[in-house]
């Protein structure tokens, strides 16, 4: 069980950082949005899928190409070469940086005019910088990544955030405040990205630099090496990277859709462009932010997962295997159920004490978008992780056709059911949960196959379930009974810390969680030596 805490050790450090880089977003995004109104989140919204598309071809499948080579290669004890994966790795990607970032600066106008929303212009050429800088830092992280070290990852993740906080909404505000229009504005947020871009490169070339002598010696002291050329290095990064990108792709080309089909079929029913500017907005902007708050968990234990199950795999270690995917699919449910069910039960006061200051028409009807949403939670995180252990497995391409076929299913369904007028922007909800739901039970049932893993479906789901279920029932209670006694913000804030307090004990109670797992989060080794003085662990 060694390489498998040493897996969720690396998730866990991941994850404290991602919790730690939206509680950062949470700064950011609630009150810009509150700032800029859902008008402003839409053309900033409109500029980062094609953004978030240019970033995922350009870096999408080289972070986990590099940390599969060097985790490989180290394994067999050739640090020569995997040094050389890395350095090959960095030129390829400097390089890829410059090509998307001159393309966005030159292309910026004709791409929002296709789009069908050309006071995004800003919001895109602000992220020029970030275009460029970005790819570089991707090339450090998967370096690091391959030596299964996260620290470096984690802090970089933070340090990006930090500075996209200070810089996007100091530069709105003060865009604002000096009489400039909403675009302008929008476009000052998105610059934030490009100034954590900046920042994130520079903490991870840092840390690099200062750990050079300890690279340096344990590449001269490589027990093995076997002359790797560099044509060879291009050919095996590509070989993993292209399937990767492709599948990586598929979620922003989803969203870029979303940006254009939206917007032009809502038009095509009767909304102005502003309207349909305003319930994209909604959809992207506001719920869908919340939405993205459990990927900080399935990603992280995504990219320790890849490493671990390549290392495993490259010395043919089945029961290590095994384990690493058994722990991958539970950790990931019990982090995407209860989000699911508590996002649902909550959604409207949820919407309501965030982004408080929109109208009150915007909030009930972004409420009803994120209950949509919401039990997309499960699939979309299962899918990251699932397909992280396809990708470790060897198998990269089975996970990009199955998000494939869900995307032709979400463009179908986005395409008939946003031009229906009673459901309008709603479909492009349905249609997102559906794309992941297809591709989370395909994902599954390839795994189970290839690795032929017998699942424990009481533990890994059926208690999960339960509790969760448990948990969003007592959270609606509280939240219903304190309505009547203070204020409705106060409520939801008790009714989640209520459902919070609650999923854990029910976690405890059915034993779904053991004193392992709080073995591998810092500091819970002295938490389950306490729990365990009351007998709490069956």
């Amino acid at each position: 069980m060694a390489k498998d805490n040493n897996f969720l050790r690396g998730a866990a450090i991941l994850g404290i950082a991602g919790v730690i880089v939206k509680i950062l977003g949470a700064i950011y995004r609630i009150p810009l949005s509150n700032i800029i109104k859902s008008e402003g989140m839409g053309y900033y919204q409109t500029a980062y899928p094609f953004y978030n598309l240019l970033l995922t071809l350009s870096t999408a499948g080289f972070p986990v190409a590099i940390a599969k080579l060097v985790s490989e290669k180290r394994a067999i004890g050739d640090h020569r070469s995997a040094h050389k994966v890395f350095k090959v790795a960095l030129l390829g990607l400097s390089l890829g940086g410059i090509l998307t970032s001159l393309f966005v600066l030159i292309g910026g106008k004709t791409i929002v005019k296709y789009i069908g929303n050309t006071n995004a212009y800003y919001a895109l050429i602000a992220l020029v910088p970030a275009l460029l800088v970005v790819p570089i830092m991707s090339a450090f992280r998967g370096f690091f990544q391959g030596r299964k070290t996260m620290v470096p990852t984690a802090l970089s993740q933070i340090v990006e955030q930090l500075f996209r906080v200070v810089a996007g909404l100091g530069l709105t505000v003060l865009l604002l405040k000096l009489g400039y229009d909403i675009p302008m504005a929008a476009g000052g947020a998105s610059f934030g990205g490009s100034a954590g871009g900046i920042a994130g490169a520079l903490i991870m070339m840092y840390i690099y630099i200062k750990n050079r002598t300890s690279i340096t010696t344990e590449v001269k002291q490589s027990t093995i090496h076997k002359e790797y050329p560099v044509s060879k290095i291009v050919r095996d990064l590509l070989a993993i990277a292209i399937p990767i990108t492709i599948g990586s792709a598929i979620a922003p080309i989803m969203d870029t859709i979303d940006a254009s089909l939206v917007l032009r079929r809502l038009q095509s029913i009767g909304y102005s462009e502003k309207i349909a500017n305003d319930l994209y907005g909604q959809l992207k902007g506001f719920a869908q932010t919340l939405i993205n708050l459990p990927q900080v968990f399935s990603v992280a234990i995504a990219m320790s997962m890849v490493p671990s199950i390549s290392d495993a795999y490259i010395r043919n270690n089945k029961y290590e295997i095994k384990e690493l995917i058994s722990s991958g699919v539970r950790i990931t449910l019990l982090i995407g159920l209860p989000c699911a069910f508590g996002l649902f039960v909550l959604s409207t006061p949820i919407i309501e004490l965030l982004y408080y200051k929109n109208p009150a028409e915007t909030i009930r009807s972004t409420g009803e978008l994120l209950a949509y949403l919401s039990f997309g939670v499960i699939f979309l995180t299962l899918v990251q992780s699932l397909t992280a252990m396809l990708q470790g497995l060897g198998k990269p391409f089975i996970p990009v056709r199955n998000l494939a076929l869900g995307a032709i299913v979400k463009v179908i369904l986005t395409y008939t059911l946003t031009a229906i007028p009673a459901i309008n922007i709603r479909g492009a909800a349905i249609s997102t949960v559906a794309a992941y739901t297809i591709a989370a039970i395909l994902d599954f049932i390839c795994v189970m196959k290839i690795t032929k893993v017998k699942v424990n479906y009481i533990n890994i789901i059926f208690k999960p379930l339960i509790s969760a279920v448990g948990m969003a029932i007592v959270a609606r209670l509280g939240y219903t009974i304190l309505l009547d006694i203070v204020s409705d913000r106060l409520a939801t804030l008790a009714g989640v810390c209520i459902g919070a307090l609650t999923y854990v004990i029910l976690l405890i109670i059915t034993g779904t969680i053991t004193e392992e797992d709080l073995n591998i989060i810092p500091k819970g080794d002295k938490l389950a030596s306490k729990l365990n003085k009351y007998r709490i662990f069956k």
